[in-house]
Order: structure tokens, then C-alpha cells, then sequence
């Protein structure tokens, strides 16, 4: 359903929300090594974060990539835009090209709702909110 990019993204600003502040930074490569993402491809995808102000970076000795409270208030939906863009969420999930309540496809009563949740989901809820649950323990970033 995303891209390996979106997924990298959305996994290492998790990492990010709950391991760095303004004072705390992390290189691309250290966070890449930590949640097991191919650290060039993770450099090129905090580029694309960072331009979008969706995290910050700073250079230098001791710069890398941070979240502040700004940035927390971020949801996931914007990490997806940034990265892949929004056409998932409004395309047939067969591929049909036009698919619409009048003109559905096969699935499309079940597709349908079941994206529309995951995308409410991903709006309503902030990069804090998911990154809370993964300091309680409720959810992972990587396999231990």
C-alpha cells in the first residue's frame, strides 16, 4: 500500500520523535543503521523531510536531524504527502481508472472505507500521539 519510502519515513520520524530533541541531535546514517533502513536511501528521505520543514537539521559537529514540539504536532498523512503523495488514498485500489460510489469496482465498498479510516487515522493523529505509544511499549520501530 506505500512505498518502502513512505515506510522508511514514517519509521525513522518515529525514531526521531522519540530519541531527539533540539539538543539531541542524529546523523541520517545512525538512525538508518538503528531501525535497519539503507542508509543512503534514509539520507535522501530526511532531505525531502527537512525541505518540507517536516523535521529540522542542523549542520556542523553537532548537528543532525531533530523533531521540536512544532514539528511533533505533524501527522503521518503529511510524511505520505511529502513522500508519495496523496493518489492512494483517492485512486481505485484495483487500478481502474475512473471508481466511484456510481461506478465502483469489485471491491470497492470494502476498499473504500477501509482507506478513508486509515487516512482519518493518519490525519487525526499527531507524530507525538504515535510516538507516545512506541515509548509505552505499545508499538515498535524495529525488531529487537
Amino acid at each position: 500500500m506505500l512505498s518502502n519510502q513512505s515506510k522508511y519515513a514514517i519509521r525513522a520520524v518515529l525514531y526521531l520523535a522519540v530519541n531527539t530533541s533540539k539538543n539531541n541531535k542524529l546523523g541520517a546514517k545512525k538512525v538508518a543503521n538503528l531501525i535497519d533502513v539503507p542508509a543512503p536511501f534514509l539520507a535522501k528521505i530526511f532531505q525531502k523531510l527537512s525541505k518540507s520543514k517536516i523535521i529540522l537539521s542542523t549542520k556542523g559537529p553537532k548537528g543532525g536531524f531533530y523533531l521540536t514540539k512544532k514539528e511533533l504536532s505533524n501527522n503521518l498523512l503529511n510524511i505520505i504527502d511529502c513522500i508519495d503523495g496523496l493518489a492512494f488514498f483517492n485512486s481505485c485500489f484495483v487500478g481502474l481508472p475512473k471508481c466511484s460510489d456510481e461506478n465502483p469496482c469489485a471491491i470497492h465498498h470494502i476498499a473504500g472505507p477501509c482507506r478513508d479510516t486509515l487516512k482519518r487515522e493518519l490525519t487525526d493523529r499527531t507524530i507525538a500521539e504515535f510516538a507516545k505509544d512506541t515509548k509505552e511499549g505499545k508499538s515498535f520501530l524495529f525488531l529487537k
